[in-house]
C-alpha cells in the first residue's frame, strides 16, 4: 500500500526576476514500510520534494497524497494538525531546542499532541534508551555530541509513531562512524515499527543503505531502482 502518492508535481521559485523550476513534473510513489532515499546534487529538487511530501511547501501543480490525505482538499489547520500527528521530521541542523534537555525535547512533540505527562516521560525515556542515550536524559543539546543532538532528533521525530519520518541530509553534520551508526539505528526502528523513512541526500552511505534510491537531477527523476533488482 502507498503512504506516499505525488503525480506531476511542479514547483518554481522566483529569486528576483530569476526563476528556478525546482521540480519540474516529478510523479512518484512510495509504499508503507519503505526505506527511501531521494538523491542528486545540490540545485537537484530533493529537498523541495521532501517538503512538499511534508506539508511544508506547495506544488505550483500536481498532487501530493500522503496516508490518504490529499493536501490540495485540506485547510492549514488540517495540514498542521497531519505533520504534527503523522510525519515526523529530521532536519539537517538538527533543530533541537536549546534550553530543553534531551528528554523534553523529545517529550516536546507529545506535549502538543496532549499527551498525558506519565505517559510522555515514559515513552520518551523509552525511545532514548533505544537510540542509544540511555543516562542522557537531563543533558541539553550543547552538552551533546553531533551524533547524540541527531540521534535525540530522530528519537523525537519517531517518539510518537508517525507513519513516515522526512530526514533531509541527516548525516551531513556527522562523521562517517556517526553516521553509520545513525543509519543502522534508523534502519531498525524501520524493519521494527514498520516506519516508513524517506531521505533527501547526497551521502553515498545513505543511498547504500536505502532499499530504494531515486535520483534527481534538474528537478526531474533521472533513476529509481529498489536495490536487488
Amino acid at each position: 500500500m502507498s503512504i506516499v502518492e505525488c503525480v506531476d508535481i511542479k514547483k518554481t521559485y522566483h529569486q528576483g526576476k530569476i526563476e528556478v523550476e525546482a521540480l519540474r513534473g516529478v510523479s512518484l510513489s512510495i509504499d508503507t514500510g519503505g526505506f527511501v532515499a531521494i538523491a542528486g546534487p545540490s540545485g537537484s529538487g530533493k529537498t523541495t520534494m521532501l517538503n512538499l511530501i511534508g506539508g511544508l511547501d506547495h506544488p505550483d501543480s500536481g498532487s501530493v497524497v500522503v496516508d490518504e490525505q490529499d493536501f490540495s482538499q485540506m485547510s492549514q489547520s488540517e495540514l498542521a494538525s497531519l505533520r504534527l500527528h503523522r510525519v515526523g521530521f529530521v532536519f539537517q541542523a538538527y533543530n533541537l531546542i536549546p534550553v530543553l534537555s534531551a528528554l523534553e525535547n523529545v517529550e516536546f512533540v507529545m506535549l502538543l499532541q496532549g499527551v498525558p505527562h506519565a505517559e510522555r516521560r515514559e515513552r520518551a525515556k523509552a525511545i532514548l534508551n533505544d537510540v542509544g542515550l540511555e543516562g542522557m536524559y537531563d543533558r541539553r543539546p550543547a552538552e551533546l555530541s553531533g551524533g547524540q543532538q541527531q540521534r535525540v532528533a530522530v528519537a523525537r521525530a519517531i517518539v510518537s509513531s508517525p507513519a513516515i519520518v522526512l530526514a533531509d541530509e541527516p548525516t551531513a553534520n556527522l562523521d562517517s562512524k556517526t553516521g553509520q551508526g545513525l543509519l543502522d539505528m534508523m534502519k531498525q526502528m524501520n524493519e521494527k515499527k514498520n516506519v516508513t523513512f524517506v531521505f533527501s541526500t547526497h551521502d553515498n552511505m545513505v543511498m547504500e543503505y536505502a532499499r530504494r534510491l531515486i535520483k534527481l537531477r534538474d528537478g526531474q527523476i533521472v533513476e529509481d531502482r529498489v536495490k536487488g533488482n
